[in-house]
């Protein structure tokens, strides 16, 4: 059993409408940027001792798709599979879609910081959508979100199982350390966001002591 990623253009569909775009897609003729990416994964693939490589079937491309590329991979090249795709697909200004979890990556409005999400591994840009989606949906074993700008420089939530969020930032020491309580997981992403884009929010953060 593999795991599923889709590759599709910038804004091209939300997660509201995206089941929409990609029907609409098919039997359409492969657009040059699909082409271009399938090439590049079958190559990279291809170049790897058989027991390592990293693709679900033996290629990928090729199909009448339109500007939709269809990835799948073992279980355990998730994170390679899905880090490689970041790093093929964000210059060329496409969104990765992960259906299994039914999370929309749209570079067009992300901000550069290293995530990690406690469920899901490690994500190279965050996205206001993406944050106001994760937030909610934090759970056991490890219902935790990082996001970092720089070392020592980071904000993070943990939510607790009755639902409480504890949310803190660092800005360079232990002495810019502040955090807060709250059970409105809208609050924690409102708070998570203005951070990443430069634009503290006012809340009532306390000094956290060590």
């Amino acid at each position: 059993m593999n795991y599923d990623h889709l590759l599709l253009p910038s804004r091209a569909a939300t997660i509201a409408d995206v089941d929409d775009y990609l029907s609409a897609q098919q039997g359409q003729p492969e657009s040059d940027v699909v082409a271009e990416l399938a090439a590049e994964l079958n190559k990279r693939n291809a170049e790897l001792p058989e027991a390592d490589t990293f693709l679900g079937t033996d290629t990928v491309g090729g199909a009448p798709s339109g500007t939709v590329l269809h990835v799948s991979c073992p279980y355990d090249a998730i994170g390679f599979v899905r880090n490689l795709l970041f790093e093929l697909a964000t210059p060329r200004d496409y969104a990765l879609y992960d259906p299994q979890l039914a999370w929309l990556f749209d570079p067009a409005d992300r901000v550069e910081v290293a995530v990690t999400h406690g469920g899901a591994g490690e994500f190279p840009y965050l996205t206001e959508a993406l944050v106001a989606q994760w937030v909610p949906e934090l759970a056991d074993p490890n219902p935790f979100l990082i996001a970092e700008r720089a070392p020592e420089h980071y904000i993070q939530t943990y939510r607790a199982a009755n639902g409480e969020y504890t949310v803190e930032y660092r800005d360079g020491s232990a002495a810019s350390h502040f955090g807060l309580e709250t059970a409105d997981p809208a609050e924690v992403s409102d708070l998570i966001w203005a951070w990443a884009t430069g634009s503290p929010r006012a809340a009532h953060w306390s000094r956290v002591q060590f």
